[in-house]
């Protein structure tokens, strides 16, 4: 709040300025607030409230309902609030959670949900403290059966036990469990002030990194690597968490990641070549050995036509000039020399880097990026190929180190968090969205959120299924569509989707909502403009040439963006 004197300076100011004026004041304040990079929701609020972690174990179904109907309820106390079920829960957060409340059901003789036993297994297993933890325990049982509620009672205790402290005492619930849990609840919001924290994300000057060519080399640690897709699936979509040192990105930016070329394969090379692999190479200007040339360096896979007509007129031989891998000319046009291998190293392309969508929001995940990325599966000449890098990543192991590094996207972010989106993301266009939804969420965004997803099967491709749900229970999300193309006879695609709920999509447009397309280029992101110009022909009375203008106008005035590859 200001002052009486400043508030009188400040009334004075604006009284006595022209319109003009006024917006050049409007906009200098605004770069003021921008430079210091902070987001304050409200004012006037008391920021004590940390970030609320709820967590459900559940085997019917009920504590799911409760825990989501406590996030909804925090939420519209405007607390920042993180919702996940125990079985997608990782377990190495519990050393970073600072307020934590457990919904837990009990099954059989005394025993946690399935979903649960991982985590219950954890805290009782491992010899950690968490002192700086705060926490709730509510749970259900049965009270006909002699255990009743003892995982709730277990969990309870252990977190007290390794330095936890209890904001409310433990809630035991009955068969019959609603109107307990609901004032267990708000007596812990009660407690929690029903504060609103301010986010604070004051840029980090990197310490522990590499600064390369004006890029900023991270060196990555895997946490999590998972594949989505689940069993049967004719896909891998792979989700990997990567912690980093002074980590500096935005929702809607990319991670590079150079890929490393295969191990087997670069073996196979020398061994085919019998060079010593210690040997130096000038490759540009560097000097490296010819192991980490193949291994770090070069692209030995899938070369084009050009690397192949050079391969060509080194070893003067008459070669089909069409794509090929290194290890194939190797094999089917053999060299004279050691020589002239070195001068095929020194004629071969730099390994590229590949960019990747980021899937989670550092307001969210402070310390760590998410990626999102589909292993690329391939047949040339009934041979199965791998793209290089995807298969590098769906291969590579939990708590190997990855260098990476993040390439900003100015075109594609956020609104103002009081601004309806729309979201159009099949396949792994959700990374985007899961990164904004997981912001908006994380800032407790007042606007509105609508999801089209798509994907072949609903119950093997469903990336980020949970997740996606506990947005549209606890609110995060407005709408979701999906779409899942090969579950029944006739193809349903997001386009289709977009077109029955038209006249609410339009609506929804008219309105000021931003729009935001991300996946692949063609045909998907050519479909959906088509099918955004069909709704607005239709329900907005407009000509053909009307629409097209319409939606030219969107991109105009910044809304309407694409991510697309």
């Amino acid at each position: 709040m200001l002052t009486a004197e400043k508030h009188a300076i400040l009334k004075s100011l604006i009284d006595t300025s022209s319109p003009d004026e006024l917006k050049w004041i409007k906009e200098y304040l605004s770069s003021l607030i921008s430079d210091k990079n902070i987001i304050t929701l409200n004012a006037g609020a008391n920021a004590s409230v940390k970030k609320l972690t709820i967590v459900y174990g559940t085997e019917t179904g009920n504590s799911k309902k409760l825990a989501t109907d406590f996030a909804s309820k925090a939420k519209k106390k405007q607390i920042q609030t993180k919702l996940v079920s125990l079985d997608q829960y990782r377990l190495n957060d519990l050393l970073k959670e600072e307020l934590f409340v457990t919904v837990i059901s009990t099954q059989g003789d005394g025993e946690p949900p399935a979903a649960a036993l991982k985590f219950y297994d954890h805290i009782h297993q491992n010899g950690f403290k968490l002192p700086n933890l705060q926490y709730a325990v509510l749970a259900l049982g049965d009270s006909s059966y002699p255990l009743f509620c003892k995982a709730g009672e277990d969990v309870d205790e252990q977190l007290s036990a390794l330095g936890g402290k209890r904001i409310v005492t433990i809630q035991k619930c009955d068969v019959d469990y609603e109107v307990e849990a609901d004032a267990w609840f708000e007596s812990l919001l009660s407690e929690l002030n029903s504060s609103v924290p301010h986010f604070n994300q004051t840029e980090k000057k990197p310490e522990s990194v590499t600064k390369t060519s004006s890029k900023i080399i991270y060196q990555g640690k895997v946490l999590t690597h998972l594949n989505l897709n689940d069993r049967g699936s004719n896909k891998e979509t792979w989700h990997i968490e990567i912690a980093a040192d002074s980590l500096v990105y935005e929702s809607g930016d990319s991670v590079g990641i150079v890929p490393k070329n295969n191990e087997e394969l670069v073996h196979s090379i020398i061994q085919l070549v019998k060079v010593n692999p210690n040997q130096l190479v000038n490759y540009k200007s560097e000097s490296l050995s010819i192991y980490d040339l193949l291994k770090y360096k070069l692209n030995i896979s899938n070369l084009n036509e050009k690397v192949v007509k050079r391969y060509a007129d080194i070893t003067q031989q008459t070669i089909p000039i069409t794509k090929s891998d290194l290890l194939e000319l190797l094999n089917n046009y053999s060299l004279k020399s050691g020589d002239q291998f070195i001068e095929v190293l020194q004629s071969l392309n730099q390994q590229s880097p590949r960019l990747y969508t980021v899937s989670s929001s550092p307001v969210a995940t402070d310390g760590e990026v998410h990626i999102t990325v589909a292993r690329d599966i391939f047949w040339i000449e009934e041979k199965k190929k791998f793209g290089l890098c995807s298969d590098y990543l769906s291969t590579i192991n939990e708590n190997e180190t990855i260098e990476f590094f993040i390439q900003k996207n100015k075109r594609f972010k956020l609104p103002s968090e009081d601004k309806d989106i729309i979201m159009i993301g099949p396949g792994t266009g959700i990374a985007a969205f899961r990164g904004f939804l997981s912001e908006r969420e994380a800032i407790g965004a007042t606007g509105r959120s609508w999801l089209f997803f798509g994907e072949q099967h609903f119950e093997k491709d469903f990336l980020y299924q949970t997740e996606i749900q506990n947005w549209e229970a606890t609110g995060t999300l407005t709408k979701v569509n999906v779409a899942f193309s090969r579950d029944q006879k006739n193809k349903i695609y997001v386009q289709d989707r977009m077109l029955s709920n038209g006249a609410e999509l339009y609506q929804w447009i008219q309105n000021g909502a931003y729009i935001y397309v991300c996946g692949k280029k063609d045909p998907m992101s050519l479909d959906v403009e088509k099918t955004l110009i069909e709704i607005v022909q239709q329900y907005g009375n407009k000509t053909l040439e009307e629409s097209k203008q319409f939606i030219t106008e969107l991109k105009d005035t910044h809304r309407y963006h694409k991510d697309v590859y």
